[in-house]
């Protein structure tokens, strides 16, 4: 989700309740490296308060006095606005260009009933799309099987007819790592860059010290006990690294009655051969163990921790894009 971590909607609603009034804008058409892209918001009330950000600091004056117009009032605008070179190069880009921002009072062009909707769903890690007509008043909620692509690539956007904005709303990513060991040293640091919200889960003490990954939630239960408690869905990637059947092997179980897009284990051909036949024994169909990436990560060459945490974080990327 374009910027998922930011509660703009759940800030908008909170805003309305309490009386303040609250507009919501968001990018919906921008130059290609802006600071900002595609989806991202800002929320302004009738007081001047505002949170978020739709430019890195370009326009964003010019938004807030128009939003704050807007409050309490029924229509949506949307504005549009050339940046010069100047004013590009000051918020890090190289070039000016164009960038248009829907501006929507909430109670207005937003109804009330749609906001919460849109709240209730990303609270529940549900994916939702949140469509607009930029030239009339129709707003929705689709679900993901209405904008595949879009949703498979995190992309909010005009549809080819120049009128319809979609706004994906997918929950946050997740990786789920099985074993506290050197990989997952050097694998935790790229899953947060590449913007994974990450867990790792070793019940053995030495492993999972707080020390060894600092800031991370690292759960000490068993791997299918923990697995269960996080609810792992289709924005969930787990990774096993211990080479211990005793801890993959209940992970690889609960991942596989699962929907995670991604599920990779540590081991060789000959290792995993041997877990096949443990899953086949256990009642776990082709399909099913066909599902799983082993060994680990693109065949890269990698040697080492780092590398080999490269390795996996490109096939996790691979799989969540590509399908």
């Amino acid at each position: 989700m374009t910027d998922n971590l930011e509660r703009m909607p759940e800030l908008a609603l909170d805003w309305h309740r309490a009386g303040k009034g609250a507009v919501l804008a968001t990018v919906v058409e921008t130059w290609g490296s802006a600071p900002r892209a595609v989806g991202a918001q800002m929320v302004v009330s009738g007081e001047g308060e505002m949170e978020g950000s739709v430019s890195g600091g370009c326009v964003e004056g010019a938004v807030v006095v128009e939003a704050m117009e807007l409050v309490g009032t029924g229509a949506a605008k949307l504005l549009e606005f050339g940046v010069s070179d100047d004013e590009a190069f000051a918020v890090g880009l190289a070039c000016g260009g164009r960038i248009r921002v829907l501006v929507e009072p909430v109670g207005g062009a937003l109804p009330v009933a749609l906001l919460e909707e849109l709240v209730a769903a990303r609270a529940a890690r549900r994916p939702v799309a949140y469509v607009a007509d930029l030239e009339g008043a129709a707003r929705r909620l689709d679900g993901p099987e209405a904008w595949a692509d879009r949703f498979r690539m995190d992309r909010s956007g005009v549809e080819e007819d120049g009128r319809s904005f979609v706004h994906v709303h997918n929950p946050p990513l997740r990786m789920v790592i099985v074993g506290a060991v050197h990989i997952a040293q050097a694998l935790v640091p790229m899953a947060r860059i590449a913007g994974h919200d990450v867990t790792v889960i070793d019940p053995r003490p030495a492993f999972g010290a707080a020390a060894r990954f600092p800031g991370v939630e690292i759960l000490d239960d068993w791997p299918d006990e923990a697995l269960a408690r996080l609810g792992p869905d289709a924005r969930t990637a787990v990774v096993t690294l211990t080479h211990d059947p005793k801890l993959d092997d209940p992970a690889i179980r609960a991942a596989l009655g699962s929907d995670v897009f991604y599920l990779g284990c540590l081991g060789s051909s000959r290792t995993h051969a041997k877990r096949v036949a443990r899953l086949e024994e256990a009642g776990f169909s082709d399909a099913e163990i066909a599902r799983i990436h082993a060994p680990v990560g693109l065949d890269i060459g990698a040697r080492g921790p780092a590398e080999i945490a490269v390795s996996v974080l490109a096939e996790v990327t691979q799989r969540l894009r590509k399908g």
